[in-house]
């Protein structure tokens, strides 16, 4: 009982202040899937794709995992549906299909 008390002694009836910010329009290219996944991802979020964006951001900044372990396994199902094989190992080491590089 005394636990509840305290957890209900911190909550607040006022949301907190929101932060006014520019945003601007980005030029990014991403792989095909991720993309899906992403869009799909901030669908059930109930996000734009740039607020979700901004938030993994922030979170990944501060070292903050953004998101829940329910989230994780509806990206895990996604990913899953999409195709998305890739992982962070991947990271700096994708090529386009079309590099002659390659």
């Amino acid at each position: 009982m005394r636990l509840l008390s305290i957890y209900i002694g911190n909550m607040t009836t006022e949301p907190p202040a929101r932060k006014k910010v520019a945003r601007v329009q980005i030029g990014a290219r991403m792989e095909k899937n991720l993309v899906k996944v992403l869009k799909a991802l901030a669908e059930y979020l109930d996000l734009s794709l740039g607020d979700l964006l901004e938030g993994v951001v922030l979170h990944t900044f501060e070292g903050k995992a953004p998101f829940t372990a329910q989230t994780r396994r509806h990206i895990g199902r996604l990913k899953s549906v999409y195709g998305l094989t890739l992982t962070a190992e991947d990271s700096h080491r994708l090529t386009e299909e079309n590099d002659a590089r390659r």
